[in-house]
Order: structure tokens, then C-alpha cells, then sequence
């Protein structure tokens, strides 16, 4: 762990609220990000060197590295261009919503330094599809970044769950452009009914709208088909699993995310009383369990991003020799500083070298 997070800034972080500690540290990524002179200097030093070491090549795109940045910490697309000065491969925004909502009421984010947990219940707080894509498209377009972003969309909370496909299609049409993969959000547990949208019925609905519409894309020669992936919770039984991988396999999506926040409540979290999805180090042997069953199930032909209590280099090993292909971390970072991405990297650059 970097010595001045450890002494100097996790206490200053830890001493106020979770949430004002993260609204500072995007608006400080916002800052970086925002002066290409310093974001680049910084991305020199902090990204594995590509003449050492090649590229991740999945779904048709290319990350410099395994480690990326997990939806949740960015959620309006402000900060993620500084997110390559810090060592990320690759970032993913969101949960984007069709109509701009608040979340939840506060307090809704809990830390729990003595486990290397958190419990959110957010719930999508967001500025809603249009205002993201009117920032996204003032910034690099696909093509000219440094790293791949991926954007995450959810149903936004008032809309029934009998409507949530054509909310997923607004979402969908107002950001594709802007995104170098799309993920379909079905698994947070703080947005009423939302994982219902993981029963097979209403998976394959939206799934076979939303690819739908990604394959009319093609049939406008300025665009491309963008990669569509579906992230899941961990909290789904095994025969769940197989319904939904059956479902993605005859919708021929891209990938999987795997996982979400649990609702359960392992080992120490047994007694605390806090709704929300608990992430971070509790998460890590269910969430490794999942992708290992998903790469089994598979053969290894699904690519998989591997999510859920990544708090050092052997927890980022462990999803990868399970079966991911990259892995994402924002827990982890809470804990172990800003510089988590760039020492995970090169902690299992090995696999990548030239």
C-alpha cells in the first residue's frame, strides 16, 4: 500500500462522510483529467510499457492492461479520462439511467475498514442518459483514448418493470456512440425489482431488443456495432447461472461481468443491520466462485470481467486463473490508494509480456 494513502490521505478520507470522500476524489480525477500535459506525464509512468508488454485484446478492443475501474465510482462520465494516469486499463461509467434521479435517500454508503467492506444503497444516482452523453460527446470519441470506456445502464426507478425494456433502448440510443462496450445492468439489489430483469422470460426480452437495435446500428454505414455485455449478481443459484448463460449464448453477447454487490451477509456482516450490497473483501470467494463456474460451464469460450473483493495482487490473480479475462476493482481502491490499478497491473503483467 502506497506509504502517503496508508499515513496521510486515507485518514483525511476516512475521517468525513463516505460519500463527501468520494464526491472529492472524482472531483480530483476530474481535475487531472482535465490538464493533458500532467494526465499524460502521469499515464507514462503509471501504464505497463507497451514495447514490454502486449495488449489485452477482448471483445474486439485492445486494454493495455487486466485492471479496470468498476462502475460505480464514475457515474456521470466526468473523471474516467483520469483514470489512465492512475494505472486502470480501462473504465466503466454509470449505472446511466434513462431519466436523470437522485438515489436513495442519505446516508447510503458504509465503510468497514476492519473487513475491507462496503454496503451501498445508492440506488443509480445519476444526471440520466442525455445529460451523459451531451459530456461524452465534448470528450475523446472511440478511436482517440488512451483506454477503452465502458458504459453501464440500468432502468431508472420509476419506470415499471414492464416498461424497463424500452428504457434500456432510450439509454441504449442516446450513449452507444459514445461507448467502446455497453454493459446491461440487471443485478444491483438497491433498485426495486430490478433483478427480476435475471429471470430467463425477461432477460431474453431485453436482451434480444437491445441487440437488436445494436444490429440496426450496422445498417447505418457511420456505425459500428458497439460490444454488449450483461453483469449478474452473486446471489444467483447455479442452475440461475445456466439459464442466463443459455440466454446470452443465443443472443451472441459479448461478455459477462461477474459480479455485483450480495445481499448476503457472510462471516463478521452477519450482525450488521444495513440494507444494500455489500462489496469489497467479504465478496471475494463467491464472486472468484461465480467466474469459475461461468468459465467451467462455458469452455472458456465467454469472455468474463471479474469483479468482487480485489483488495491485492493475489485477489486479482485468483479471478484470473478462475477464468477472467480482465478484472475490476473500486473497493479496493477505498483501502489501497489511488495507485491500486498500477500495482495490480504490474503485479500480473506476467501473463502479458511480450
Amino acid at each position: 500500500m502506497d506509504f502517503w494513502y496508508e499515513k496521510v490521505l486515507r485518514p483525511y478520507f476516512f475521517r468525513r462522510d463516505p460519500e463527501q470522500a468520494h464526491e472529492r476524489a472524482v472531483r480530483a480525477l476530474c481535475r487531472l483529467g482535465a490538464v493533458p500535459w500532467a494526465r499524460g506525464a502521469m499515464e507514462r509512468w503509471a501504464q505497463l510499457p507497451p514495447s514490454r508488454y502486449k495488449p489485452v485484446r477482448v471483445f474486439g478492443l485492445e486494454f493495455p492492461n487486466r485492471i479496470g475501474l468498476a462502475a460505480g465510482f464514475d457515474k456521470n462520465g466526468e473523471a474516467w479520462l483520469g483514470a489512465a494516469a492512475l494505472g486502470f486499463g480501462h473504465v466503466e461509467i454509470g449505472t446511466i439511467t434513462g431519466q436523470a434521479q437522485p438515489g436513495n435517500p442519505k446516508p447510503r454508503l458504509f465503510r468497514y475498514p476492519a473487513h475491507e467492506g462496503v454496503i451501498n444503497r445508492m440506488g443509480f444516482n445519476n444526471e440520466g442518459a442525455a445529460a451523459v452523453a451531451r459530456r461524452l460527446a465534448g470528450q475523446p470519441p472511440r478511436g482517440h483514448r488512451s483506454i477503452p470506456l465502458g458504459i453501464n445502464l440500468g432502468k431508472t426507478k420509476v419506470v415499471p418493470i414492464e416498461q424497463a425494456v424500452g428504457d434500456y433502448l432510450e439509454s441504449f440510443g442516446l450513449l452507444a456512440d459514445h461507448a467502446d462496450y455497453v454493459v446491461l445492468n440487471v443485478s444491483s439489489p438497491n433498485t426495486p425489482e430490478l433483478r427480476k430483469l435475471q429471470d430467463e422470460g425477461r432477460l431474453r426480452e431485453l436482451l434480444g431488443a437491445v441487440c437488436e437495435a445494436n444490429r440496426a446500428r450496422t445498417r447505418d454505414a457511420v456505425k459500428a456495432r458497439v460490444p454488449i455485455l450483461l453483469k449478474i449478481a452473486p446471489d444467483l443459484t447455479w442452475p440461475q447461472v445456466d439459464a442466463v448463460l443459455q440466454v446470452i449464448a443465443d443472443h451472441g453477447l459479448d461478455g459477462i461481468i461477474a459480479t455485483n454487490t450480495t445481499l448476503a451477509r457472510p462471516g463478521p456482516f452477519a450482525s450488521v443491520d444495513q440494507a444494500g450490497g455489500l462489496s469489497g473483501a467479504p465478496l471475494r470467494g463467491k464472486s472468484t466462485e461465480v467466474i469459475s463456474y461461468i468459465a467451467r460451464a462455458t469452455g472458456g469460450r465467454l469472455p468474463i470481467i471479474g469483479v468482487g473483493g480485489i483488495c491485492d495482487a493475489a485477489g486479482a490473480g485468483e479471478k484470473l486463473d478462475a477464468g477472467a479475462t480482465l478484472v475490476q476493482v473500486y473497493s479496493g481502491m477505498i483501502y489501497r490508494g489511488p495507485f491500486f490499478a498500477r500495482d495490480l497491473a504490474w503485479a500480473v503483467c506476467g501473463r502479458d509480456r511480450r
